[in-house]
């Protein structure tokens, strides 16, 4: 299994051992320097970790598993590839420790797209190994994910556009809507925007991660 490549942002805050840790996932055909270019934004205590997708694609690009782009939405994704990929990150988050020791009762997820299905995936699935999860412009994946029934549950928050063309809105408010039906609480936000992070969508994901953050 290839090592994940990723950016590290230390922890502004004076002082910190064992910081809290965000994990960026970037979307289909992008790398680790996305999500990353809003690291100097995020909350002061954050050990960041931005993630590089271990698929290369054409033009530099990565991806956590394969998708087509033709089929209907039930045969979208490659469900393999991103399990395959869903273990792979939690197997780079136990090695992180030795080079980035982190408090691991404080693991939060930021995912944007195939990132953002990515991350449902991870923290449903696994929901005692994660505190919270951004899931921004992507859908929730049963075929990937279990939804847990009870005990602990990451907080969850979700944004998405509109008008996406690439991920359709509808599809992300169906899983919203599925997780409250099994009595998930989910903060959602919808924005009059396409397939990308609006200004005010990063503002509104800051205010509540923040907010989370600053309760513990």
């Amino acid at each position: 299994m290839t090592k994940l490549k990723y950016l590290v942002r230390q922890p502004k805050s004076v002082g910190i051992t064992n910081p809290p840790l965000l994990v960026l996932i970037h979307g289909y055909g992008s790398n680790e320097n996305d999500l990353f270019s809003f690291a100097d934004y995020l909350h002061p205590d954050f050990l960041v970790i931005s993630l590089r997708a271990p698929l290369n694609l054409p033009m530099m690009g990565h991806a956590w598993y394969s998708i087509h782009f033709d089929d209907e939405q039930g045969k979208w994704s490659d469900d393999d590839e991103a399990i395959a990929s869903r273990e792979q990150v939690l197997a780079f988050l136990e090695s992180l420790q030795h080079d980035h020791p982190y408090d691991p009762t404080q693991v939060h997820l930021l995912g944007f797209s195939q990132g953002a299905i990515l991350s449902y995936s991870l923290a449903l699935t696994y929901p005692n190994r994660f505190a919270s999860i951004v899931a921004l412009s992507g859908y929730l994946n049963e075929k990937i994910t279990t939804i847990p029934k009870e005990g602990k549950i990451p907080q969850i928050y979700v944004g998405h556009g509109t008008q996406d063309e690439v991920v359709p809105y509808q599809w992300d408010k169906q899983g919203v809507e599925r997780l409250r039906q099994e009595g998930i609480d989910v903060h959602f936000d919808s924005f009059p925007v396409g397939h990308t992070i609006s200004q005010d969508g990063f503002h509104k994901l800051l205010a509540w991660q923040n907010a989370l953050l600053n309760k513990q």
